[in-house]
């Protein structure tokens, strides 16, 4: 019987989170990415600021955690990690969000010197996954991935 209500209130929670605009996540749009600041903490890794804008057209939520890999010619340059986000419901905001860069294994500050030098970023890429929830207390969590994105498509 208790697996039977545990059942129902999982899809009456669905259908209400369906019913009251959850279903515009999908919708959710990076419209730009920038960097406020790099401060070096070690040879190897780097904390800084990111200014992410952000079309939400959903209602409000918590983006927990951050994390990818960039790519520059497909070889991994840095791994990052990020704080917690709350995002503002149905708004279009420039976001600022703590971050670690830990340099992949093989690469070096002298190859991220070299790529931020070149004016022409095409060929860096990320691939991010993002855990969000719908309750600040960790309930209904989803997982977001995405793969390859062009970094030169958000870059202000």
């Amino acid at each position: 019987m208790k697996r039977f209500l545990h059942i129902v209130l999982i899809l009456a929670a669905a259908l209400a989170l369906t019913s009251c605009g959850y279903s515009k996540v999908k919708d959710i749009s990076l419209s730009s990415v920038g960097i406020s600041y790099i401060v070096p903490t070690s040879a190897r890794s780097f904390d800084g600021k990111l200014e992410l804008g952000i079309n939400n057209p959903a209602p409000s939520f918590v983006v927990q955690e951050i994390t990818g890999t960039l790519r520059y010619k497909e070889k991994p340059i840095a791994h990052f990690n990020t704080g917690s986000l709350e995002l503002e419901g149905k708004s279009e905001k420039v976001y600022e969000l703590p971050c670690t860069v830990v340099l992949a294994e093989g690469a070096s500050l002298l190859d991220l010197l070299v790529i931020a030098s070149q004016r022409n970023l095409n060929s860096l890429k990320a691939d991010v996954d993002v855990q969000a929830a719908l309750k600040k207390n960790g309930a209904l969590r989803a997982p977001f991935s995405f793969k390859d994105l062009d970094i030169s498509n958000f870059t202000k």
